[in-house]
């Protein structure tokens, strides 16, 4: 068990915020270098993040991240607005 499930909690949510958002960065309106520049940004924050979520529960870092961008990609895909799309990976 981590020591510190609370910081675990709030770096996953970080990480699947940046993640989001990266890929909303896909379809959004901005193109080229700069669409490449805000999804790059998000990239880079979530290595930062998953850095430190490995201080706190080490090689199941990814484990954890994967398993928590799947349950937000599952969610978003089966919610109303977004019935029978498949969202873009970035992993």
């Amino acid at each position: 068990m981590p020591q510190h499930p609370s910081d675990v909690v709030r770096l996953l949510e970080l990480i699947d915020a940046e993640y989001t958002a990266a890929r909303r960065g896909l379809s959004g309106t901005a193109s080229g270098v700069s669409q490449h520049q805000f999804i790059t940004s998000k990239m880079e924050r979530m290595e930062l993040l998953h850095q430190e979520l490995r201080t706190h529960v080490g090689e199941q870092a990814m484990v954890l991240i994967t398993q928590t961008i799947d349950a937000s990609q599952s969610n978003t895909t089966n919610s109303p607005d977004h019935q029978g799309e498949e969202p873009p990976k970035l992993l």
